[in-house]
């Protein structure tokens, strides 16, 4: 399993199962994530929170779009709200676009999904794979890098 430095180098300060943390910004719920088991690590002021035995993430745009979902083995909650999602991801928007890959990032400055891993990207008329993803939370936005597909014309 990935880790970052924290978690690699000692035990969890505590431990908790059946897990739902809520994420805002000046009150405003932006992210719930769940998970059957999660382990934070101090160091120092640092602090980071390992999330597995099965993950969800619900992101809530500011725009008030319909939630973006992503699923995964396992990932890691970061203290500044960086989350990152490892093992059979798949990202739900709230229009039916599904992105599946093997490790997703949620940048909380800019609140944008990336990837540098390869990804298959499905709408109902069409299939894009490539290595390389950038999008906005809401999935309205993104770009798919070194990219190949399928189109179904009707």
């Amino acid at each position: 399993m990935p880790t970052s430095g924290l978690s690699g180098q000692q035990l969890p300060a505590q431990e908790s199962w059946n897990v739902t943390l809520a994420l805002s910004d000046s009150g405003n719920s932006r992210t719930l994530v769940k998970a059957r088991h999660a382990s934070e690590y101090h160091q120092g002021e640092k602090k980071e929170i390992v999330i597995d035995g099965g993950i969800s993430v619900t992101i809530f745009s500011r725009k008030g779009d319909a939630p973006t979902l992503i699923t995964a083995a396992r990932g890691i909650v970061h203290d500044n709200q960086d989350i990152e999602a490892f093992g059979d991801v798949v990202i739900r928007s709230g229009d039916g676009t599904v992105i599946r890959t093997e490790h997703i990032t949620l940048t909380n400055s800019d609140r944008m999904l990336r990837s540098d891993k390869n990804v298959t990207v499905t709408k109902p008329s069409q299939t894009v794979r490539g290595y390389g993803f950038e999008s906005d939370e809401a999935m309205k936005r993104y770009k798919i890098f070194h990219a190949s597909g399928e189109a179904v014309s009707k």
